[in-house]
């Protein structure tokens, strides 16, 4: 199967629209490793000054995904002379990270990758973090747009970093390290 043809589904769900912001944060970036970088700094810094401080769970985990999403824009999403967009939202109980490019033909697509290799394990972590996520069309142009979307409340998945205390909360996957609570 062709990737131009083939589509990333999300894990549960397709919205038609995103909940209605209470917070947002948009702007747009160089399509370099050093925008990525200023990307993932202001994510950090923006959930910061919304009240998710830099060694919470939340800001860590979207400041990942956040990080996965704009290097695979730069590396696989790059069209020479076209940046690439960013938007960050907080609405209800959830925060929603977007990440716009202008490459169609070159739709993320899961898979295995080498297990000598040095890359291709990006999007593996955002569905191991991220409650969902998916890819859309871009609305405006050609383009795709990547997303991902994180709980703010502990009513929901969670997954436990490599390493940290498992999650605890009885039934909800059975708090194995790394695992979903």
């Amino acid at each position: 199967m062709n990737q131009a043809d083939s589509a990333t589904p999300p894990r549960r769900r397709t919205p038609s629209q995103p909940p209605r912001p209470t917070r947002t944060f948009a702007t747009r970036f160089t399509s370099t490793p050093r925008g990525a970088r200023l990307a993932r700094r202001l994510v950090s810094h923006r959930l910061d000054a919304w009240g998710h401080p830099y060694a919470s769970h939340l800001n860590e985990t979207v400041t990942l995904i956040a990080a996965e999403l704009t290097t695979n824009a730069v590396r696989h999403g790059h069209v020479p002379g076209r940046d690439f967009h960013l938007r960050l939202t907080e609405a209800e109980d959830t925060v929603r990270i977007e990440v716009t490019d202008t490459r169609t033909e070159r739709r993320p697509v899961p898979g295995t990758p080498d297990p000598e290799g040095e890359s291709g394990r990006g999007l593996l972590l955002v569905d191991a973090m991220a409650g969902d996520w998916g890819v859309t069309a871009r609305p405006t142009g050609p383009g795709k747009t990547v997303w991902a979307e994180c709980a703010v409340s502990d009513r929901s998945p969670c997954v436990s970093p490599p390493g940290a205390p498992s999650c605890s909360r009885p039934g909800r996957g059975g708090g194995r390290p790394g695992g979903r609570c």
